[in-house]
């Protein structure tokens, strides 16, 4: 490896995102990977120029709400949750998984879970918020009409069908598509990763954080939001947020009882200190290094106070007074 890298400056490795360890590594390693992962990130000039473009346009119309709403055609085949889903959409997910799964079976042989029920995993909370029971939570959590909301995310699934209940909850939905001149974003349309990057650097900039499901993305934008002074990151509690809305929607437990258990079960949820959850015999289910980089975010004998979640200062006020 030495000599490719010192020729090349840069070694690129594929695929090991979350195949790192996360613990047990030297203090200056931890903080040489938070140098790189935070500090170094760069984009082409060509993604940096116009993602700070984007941020520059919100910014000027008052603070903003970053939803990272993953609710993708892949991403839904991928997970096999289909809430939500007509019959035909339920099936078209069905045949991609099949064809995802054919195709990847050898290059993941982790990837055997070729049946899923939908409705279990979304139990579970293992499934993406949909755009409706994203729009009940944003309410329940304070946000009003007036909230600025960029949507981070590729196609929706459904396209604007199943975004009606956001945009008629929340009226300053916007996107990338919608900020920017469609030949402004020619350059990057077939790269769906540039056009993620584009959403990374909003993410980042956003007074709010909020991701829908918690991949890869979500993970590194709540990590570097923690490293650059703990920015606000809501971080939904799927499994409960399921247990409460299917008892909202079946009439059980009423608007105000609703929303004032989303925002009791997020009040410590939101981007503050906590040390990073360690399982020694199951790292893939520990919390990544990459969402919370605790060995970088304090110094000296305050860290305790700092990362113990007992002592972080607790939110009292709702999400929508906040941002």
């Amino acid at each position: 490896i030495l000599p490719l890298f010192s020729k090349h400056k840069v070694v690129h490795f594929n695929r090991t995102d979350t195949r790192l360890a996360n613990n047990g590594i030297p203090l200056a390693l931890q903080k040489l990977r938070c140098r790189v992962n935070f500090q170094g990130l760069k984009f082409t000039p060509q993604i940096e120029t116009l993602g700070l473009k984007l941020v520059r346009i919100l910014q000027e119309k008052g603070p903003f709400v970053a939803l990272h709403l993953r609710y993708e055609m892949d991403m839904l085949a991928f997970s096999g949750c289909t809430h939500g889903c007509t019959v035909e959409e339920a099936e078209e997910l069905k045949r991609l998984r099949f064809v995802m799964f054919e195709a990847d079976r050898y290059a993941y042989p982790w990837w055997r879970e070729k049946e899923i029920v939908s409705e279990e995993r979304r139990q579970q909370g293992l499934c993406p918020l949909t755009p409706e029971e994203a729009t009940l939570v944003l309410q329940a959590l304070g946000f009003t009409k007036e909230t600025q909301i960029y949507i981070a995310s590729g196609e929706i699934y459904g396209s604007e069908r199943r975004l009606a209940p956001l945009r008629a909850a929340f009226p300053r939905i916007v996107k990338k598509e919608t900020l920017l001149d469609p030949a402004e974003l020619q350059q990057f349309q077939n790269h769906s990763s540039q056009m993620a990057a584009l959403d990374f650097m909003v993410t980042l900039a956003s007074n709010t954080f909020i991701p829908t499901y918690d991949g890869n993305m979500a993970k590194v934008v709540e990590g570097h939001r923690r490293y650059l002074g703990f920015k606000k990151s809501i971080l939904p509690d799927r499994k409960k947020l399921v247990e409460l809305l299917d008892l909202h929607q079946n009439g059980t437990l009423p608007w105000n009882d609703f929303a004032l258990a989303v925002r009791q079960a997020h009040e410590k949820r939101m981007g503050q200190p906590f040390h990073r959850r360690i399982i020694p015999d199951k790292p893939k289910e520990e919390d990544y290094f990459y969402a919370n980089p605790q060995e970088c975010l304090c110094e000296g004998t305050g860290c305790e106070d700092v990362l113990d979640p007992g002592k972080s200062s607790k939110v009292t006020m709702t999400a929508g007074e906040q941002l």
